[in-house]
């Protein structure tokens, strides 16, 4: 019952009050003349320096989700479970190759979204479509995902209900709490609160990784209960160290995860927010010692099996929700209110990913489908206005998938969205590169990853659905005699480089049209202070001119 919780609540409302707070606040925090304008509302004027990115690209990058799905999947599984933490160790570096060079020429050109680059790099608005479509696609299920955190908090203090309506409620209330400072602040607001959720995460983190030891044991206890508990389950692939079944499937899910992160519109969204090239590369050489930080996270899964912690139910079906065993955990092992600190640092946590993911679908659909397709002499205070609206109705299709969808296949489908969001490499991470690669066949690369990537996730089964279970595809189905599985997302992905590096070749043969590059070679490399274009004199409008190396 909810009132074994009393002090666990109030504190949790106390601070994500202030929080709320803070995010109306923000609207006047270096706040520029007019606001109606997308690089003010959807970019934070293009100002934010070093602390500002690190805390902004670090809150939208570790989120809700990861406090309690990590764990949850460490609590389920074991080492496999340790993916997280060589993925977001091995992005940084590949990132620092892609993203400064997209923060200059977006710098360059004033583009507020990848589409915007690819439709001036390969003059093409289709494919520039197919991007936007793909990128608000992938980012739906990834904000549901962060009530997913919310609603394991509030299930682990008793604020629910028997009926639909009671049950989501107080999430319906967060986010429409959510949903009017982000319209009025724009950016802004998950850029201030990012401080406060960070900093209530590292204490909650510090204290329970020296705490929780000291009280269950020591390490060698824990890992000795996870190690026992893993020893009897009936998955022979669960256990605290990888075996030769899971291997691949861990090498490749780490790694096609990391190529897919800073593909997601909203990571693109916090970088293109940096003032210069230098605040991404120091944030790009610091951010992974949050890394660090994920890791002490993934090991809150063996302390609550050492606990022994007990999930709360999950579905109707008997199921078991292990989404609630970090909430659990710190509720059985600390004091109400340092309990009530942790929820609130969960619940924040799911507020700041959650307004940037809804910012950047919405400047996708404004920029690369209201502009270029319904509305093509809008100002910039219309792109603003119709910004704000579509970042509200993301936000209610968020809640929505929530509220009539198990949770658990909102789940799956963030899973989906990390092969989706991946078949939008060649165009994006490549082409900032290279402009080798012809549009055409860009676009039906697109098509061949994206539909293998479809059909492998739709044999994938789970025990609870048989398909669309998971991403972890076994080799079996292509004909191997072994029981690996391989993450889906780097199979869809390398067909779809080779369709297209084929199809390049075919075309070029035939002779196609190419398009006109709108970029020049020191576009990549411009940095603040740099001249910009102005709109409608772009180079390359009117004259073919030498594709970038």
């Amino acid at each position: 019952m909810w009132r074994d919780h009393l002090t666990e609540i109030i504190v949790f409302s106390l601070l994500f009050l202030l929080v709320s707070a803070m995010g109306f606040v923000a609207a006047r925090w270096r706040a520029p003349k007019d606001m109606a304008h997308l690089d003010e509302w959807g970019l934070g004027g293009r100002s934010f320096g070093g602390w500002i990115t690190w805390f902004l690209v670090g809150g939208d990058l570790y989120t809700a989700y990861t406090f309690v799905a990590v764990p949850a999947l460490m609590f389920g599984a074991g080492a496999a479970g340790f993916f997280a933490v060589p993925y977001t160790i091995v992005v940084y570096p590949l990132v620092f190759l892609v993203l400064v060079r997209l923060w200059s020429v977006s710098h360059r050109h004033g583009f507020v979204t990848p589409a915007d680059f690819v439709r001036k790099r390969f003059d093409s608005p289709v494919l520039a479509l197919l991007i936007a479509i793909t990128g608000i696609v992938a980012t739906m299920p990834y904000i549901a995902l962060q009530l997913v955190g919310i609603e394991a908090v509030l299930k682990t203090m008793g604020v629910t209900g028997e009926s639909t309506l009671a049950r989501h409620l107080p999430i319906i209330i967060a986010f429409a709490i959510l949903a009017a400072y982000t319209y009025q602040s724009g950016l802004r607001a998950p850029a201030l609160i990012a401080f406060v959720k960070d900093s209530l995460i590292y204490i909650v983190i510090l204290v329970a990784v020296i705490y929780l030891p000291y009280k269950l044991g020591g390490w060698g206890d824990i890992f000795d209960a996870a190690d026992a508990k893993f020893q009897a389950s009936p998955n022979p692939n669960d256990g605290v160290l990888l075996n030769a079944n899971n291997q691949l499937q861990y090498v490749t899910l780490a790694f096609g995860s990391a190529l897919a992160l800073f593909l997601y519109p909203h990571s693109i969204t916090g970088v293109l927010a940096s003032r210069n090239r230098n605040v991404i590369k120091r944030n790009m050489s610091a951010l992974p010692a949050y890394s660090l930080l994920l890791g002490l996270i993934a090991l809150l899964g063996y302390m609550a099996i050492a606990a022994g912690v007990k999930p709360l139910p999950g579905a109707s079906d008997g199921s078991v929700d292990n989404n609630t065993i970090v909430p659990l955990l710190f509720d059985q092992q600390f004091p109400d209110w340092f309990a009530g600190v942790a929820y609130a640092a969960i619940g924040i946590g799911a507020l700041v990913p959650a307004a940037i993911m809804s910012i950047a679908a919405a400047n996708l659909f404004t920029r690369n489908i209201y502009k270029e397709y319904l509305k093509r002499d809008a100002s910039p205070a219309q792109e603003a206005n119709v910004s704000k609206i579509t970042s509200l109705v993301v936000k209610v299709g968020a809640v929505a998938c929530i509220v009539f969808l198990d949770p658990q296949f909102s789940i799956d489908l963030q899973l989906i969205g990390g092969v989706i969001i991946l078949q939008t490499l060649p165009a994006v991470a490549l082409g900032l590169y290279t402009r080798w690669f012809h549009r055409t066949a860009l676009i039906a690369a697109w098509a061949a990853g994206m539909g293998l990537g479809m059909w492998m996730l739709y044999q994938v089964a789970s025990p609870t659905r048989k398909h669309f279970g998971g991403s972890a595809f076994p080799l079996e189905k292509f004909g191997f005699d072994t029981p690996k599985t391989i993450y889906v997302g780097i199979v869809a992905v390398l067909v779809n480089l080779a369709v297209a590096a084929l199809l390049t070749l075919v075309l070029r043969a035939a002779k196609a049209n190419e398009g006109v590059d709108g970029t020049t070679p020191d576009d990549y490399s411009a940095d603040e202070g740099d001249p910009r274009v102005t709109p409608g004199t772009e180079r390359g409008a009117d004259s073919a001119r030498e594709p970038v190396a």
